[in-house]
């Protein structure tokens, strides 16, 4: 049944049909699709945060997250006992005006982000249903009729963009929607999926872990200097030479740009992440041939030991990223 658009404005209409449009201009950018739409979700219903939310077994799993929600990209939460598994499981949109009141809410999940009011619609192609897309507010009662309808109209947009980009293919779906389009490396949304899972693993048998946060350097030189094919294949070679200094159980991941993450579960002491950043920007600081030019690649990388240099995934992402900087300074002025 289509949506009755009879209720919004046509300025609500024209911003739909420019994100019809720049959906379509993403191709098959799957993980990019997912960010967009979260963010204009959250605009166009005046939301404070808004979610994509993706069925892997038996959790909804953060995989598009913006505003109050960024902080929680993928975060698992149970199909069973939360408004989003039940929108998943019956296809019905669902609105929640006050969850301090509401018996379908996940409550814990609700009080990390001081949250107030949701609203929830199905990501939904014909008879599949692979997930939600949710907005959020810090106030009840926030949401209106209108909204829903708009973010209705959102949530067939996306699904209708993954499930034509995937030509029904599940697993490649949910692939897409979780690594990087350029590299194949796992993206930031399974990155932290990833992390959550090590950390409460590590809790639960008191080990280390370890996370690593690498910048590539020089890619706006080379980017200058070669061109931005020459920049893509750059990037390429630096992901390749990450993923086979790594071991399988880590986790190697682009986060966009020149920007990657490094998990290292598990690890036996708090000075080896010192020595694997170290080491792996010796493995990494090798000239790459592209073509008929000699492009430089190099890395700055910082670190970071659960549960030493904190206790949750926000306190070591902020430690490794202030040591990758700091190092990026060191290596600037030793030049």
């Amino acid at each position: 049944m289509s949506p009755d658009t009879s209720q919004l404005s046509r300025d609500h209409l024209l911003a739909m049909f420019r994100l019809q449009t720049d959906i379509a201009r993403l191709g098959l950018n799957i993980s990019h699709i997912l960010d967009m739409v979260t963010e204009r979700s959250m605009a166009l219903t005046g939301a404070d945060g808004s979610v994509i939310e993706l069925n892997d077994n038996q959790h909804m799993v953060y995989r598009a997250a913006t505003g109050i929600a960024s902080s929680q990209l993928g975060l698992r939460i149970p199909v069973q006992g939360s408004l989003s598994g039940l929108c998943n499981e019956t296809g019905n949109t669902l609105r929640c005006d006050d969850v301090s009141t509401d018996p379908r809410v996940d409550r814990a999940a609700c009080e990390r982000i001081n949250l107030g009011a949701m609203l929830v619609v199905p990501l939904r192609h014909g008879e599949h249903s692979i997930g939600v897309l949710k907005v959020l507010s810090k106030k009840r009662k926030a949401f209106s009729e209108a909204d829903e309808v708009m973010l209705t109209m959102l949530s067939d947009m996306v699904a209708s963009a993954m499930f034509y980009a995937t030509e029904y293919n599940f697993e490649e779906l949910f692939h897409r929607a979780t690594h990087d389009q350029m590299t194949g490396l796992a993206n930031r949304a399974l990155f932290l999926d990833h992390m959550h899972s090590s950390l409460a693993q590590a809790r639960r048998h008191q080990s280390l872990v370890g996370i690593l946060m690498i910048d590539m350097n020089d890619l706006k030189q080379i980017n200058d200097n070669f061109g931005h094919l020459s920049g893509d294949a750059a990037i390429c070679e630096f992901a390749r030479r990450l993923e086979q200094k790594s071991r399988a159980s880590d986790t190697v991941a682009r986060f966009g740009g020149d920007e990657f993450g490094m998990i290292l579960a598990p690890i036996t002491l708090r000075e080896d992440i010192v020595l694997k950043a170290r080491r792996l920007e010796r493995q990494l600081q090798q000239a790459f041939h592209h073509n008929d030019d000699v492009l430089p690649l190099s890395a700055s990388i910082g670190g970071a030991v659960y549960p030493h240099d904190g206790r949750n995934l926000e306190t070591l992402l902020e430690k490794a990223d202030r040591e990758m900087y700091a190092r990026k300074r060191a290596l600037k002025k030793s030049r």
